[in-house]
């Protein structure tokens, strides 16, 4: 068993195909105390496509992500298996959240009032990954 009095945090690692940048700056005006908290980009003779990230940082409300764009091509891609779940305020959070997040997307779920759920919804944005939003107006 791993010793939970250590300070490991473990960090969410996104790995794209080339948008890495353009989906960080997305997501950091999407949510408060969000921001690009490092950022280093392929060179001239690396690896990687020159101009795409090698690695950065940022957070989502005050939450540390890693990412990169891959430098080896892989035949998998994100899936819903696993997504990002946001606990939304107030109701009209949960709906900038969804129109933003869904456009040029996929919906899993509409959003909706759900058994387990006032209000609920599942995307996938533009960039493959998967979110889900919930508000629940009793918490």
């Amino acid at each position: 068993m791993i010793d939970s009095t250590t300070s490991r945090k473990i960090t969410p690692f996104l790995t794209f195909e080339g948008e890495a940048e353009e989906a960080m700056n997305v997501y950091t005006s999407l949510f408060d105390d969000s921001e690009v908290t490092n950022l280093t980009k392929y060179g001239a003779d690396e690896e990687g496509v020159e101009g795409t990230v090698k690695q950065a940082t940022f957070t989502l409300n005050g939450e540390p992500y890693m990412c990169i764009d891959s430098s080896v091509e892989h035949e998998w891609e994100f899936t819903p298996a696993i997504s990002l779940y946001v606990n939304c305020e107030t109701e009209a959070e949960i709906d900038e959240l969804f129109a933003e997040l869904s456009d040029g997307g996929d919906v899993f779920m509409p959003l909706d009032s759900y058994p387990f759920s006032e209000k609920f919804g599942w995307v996938a944005d533009e960039f493959g990954v998967s979110w889900q939003l919930n508000f629940d107006g009793n918490h």
